[in-house]
């Protein structure tokens, strides 16, 4: 598929103060202790990789970012733009921009592709109207009167992001996103992401395919047993074979 122009002009040099800060949070599923201690920072248009194996505490983490009651945040303190996001609850958090892409995706079956789209906007916090979605995304406009549930993976993928940007949008967290979809399709959304980073959208991504993350993001964060392994740039982690065997298994 061939690219899709920008309609806005790229955003200029990312900032170097924090958009948003994770503060030692440490969050649990009743009495399992899961994140343990996190702390990281995101600038303004970043994509940032939280990596690590399985079990190491990424999913729990956006989770716990999203404000999600499970894992149930003990303490720490999570700021976006300025806004405590720690001392908010699910609902409020994506009010504030915070908008999550699980990895099942929740395409809520029964609702067309547009019907999706159209539903998230229904709170008040509106992002990107349906058209523009529909250029960033020909194949959900060539789509938009098919059951959402009925879209291939990769189709439902390009979904669950883009009924994200019908919100208002500010940090998207996206977890698992290339899981299961050809590699073809990988590259798509790839594409797509980068055009969202392109617009100064800031993301997280967890992902087990860690190679593709890493040449997408800007920094890395590497996540072992709920702690934090490792900080820097998304290309020390490409570099370093060691760091990626001990805590990536690649």
């Amino acid at each position: 598929m061939n690219a899709v122009a920008l309609d806005t002009k790229p955003v200029a040099r990312v900032s170097d103060q924090p958009f948003f800060s994770v503060r030692d949070i440490h969050a649990y599923y009743g009495e399992s202790y899961i994140v343990q201690g996190v702390t990281f920072d995101i600038r303004h248009g970043e994509i940032l990789a939280l990596l690590g194996r399985n079990g190491a505490g990424k999913t729990s983490t956006l989770r716990a970012i999203a404000r999600l009651d499970d894992p149930e945040l003990h303490r720490g303190e999570i700021w976006l733009d300025g806004q405590p996001i720690h001392s908010m609850k699910s609902f409020q958090a994506a009010r504030a921009g915070i908008q999550l892409v699980p990895e099942d995706r929740r395409i809520i079956q029964g609702l067309t592709v547009e019907e999706n789209l159209t539903l998230a906007q229904v709170a008040p916090g509106r992002g990107w109207e349906i058209d523009r979605i529909y250029q960033h995304f020909p194949r959900l406009a060539e789509r938009r009167r098919q059951e959402g549930t009925t879209l291939s993976g990769g189709e439902q993928q390009m979904l669950a992001i883009a009924r994200a940007l019908a919100r208002d949008l500010k940090l998207l967290l996206l977890d698992e996103p290339f899981e299961g979809l050809a590699p073809v399709i990988v590259h798509e959304i790839e594409r797509i992401l980068q055009e969202i980073k392109a617009l100064g959208i800031t993301s997280i991504i967890v992902e087990q395919n860690a190679v593709a993350a890493l040449k997408l993001a800007d920094r890395a964060v590497i996540l072992d047993t709920g702690e934090v392994a490792f900080t820097g740039t998304a290309q020390e982690v490409l570099d370093n074979a060691q760091l990626r065997n001990e805590y990536l298994a690649i």
